[in-house]
């Protein structure tokens, strides 16, 4: 198994974060296992680019709600490490509150 689980749709709430307030969170090592996507389907052209991130965050983005850890954007960047074997990625984390209990 690539990722821990795979959705379509993000269950957590909208945190409208910028790509500026993205780039100012440091990167992590994540393991890929422990990524749940939050799409089903990717672009086999964006997956086999070699621009892919020329207009993007060299850094997939992942929100860390409810104690899952969602791959919102970098699924093409995540897939590419598995297909050249490797099991982690370096990726930006927003950690966000859980639901009220």
């Amino acid at each position: 198994m690539i990722f821990r689980a795979v959705r379509d749709g993000r269950p957590y709430p909208e945190h409208n974060l910028t790509l500026k307030q993205w780039a100012e969170i440091p990167p992590r090592p994540l393991r890929l296992d422990q990524l749940i996507t939050t799409k089903r389907e990717l672009a086999l052209d964006k997956l086999l680019a070699e621009d892919s991130t020329f207009y993007g965050d060299l850094f997939p983005h992942v929100v860390q709600w409810n104690g899952g850890l969602y791959l919102e954007d970098g699924l093409h960047r995540a897939l590419r490490a598995a297909l050249q074997q490797r099991n982690q990625i370096h990726a930006r984390v927003l950690v966000l509150g859980g639901p009220a209990e």
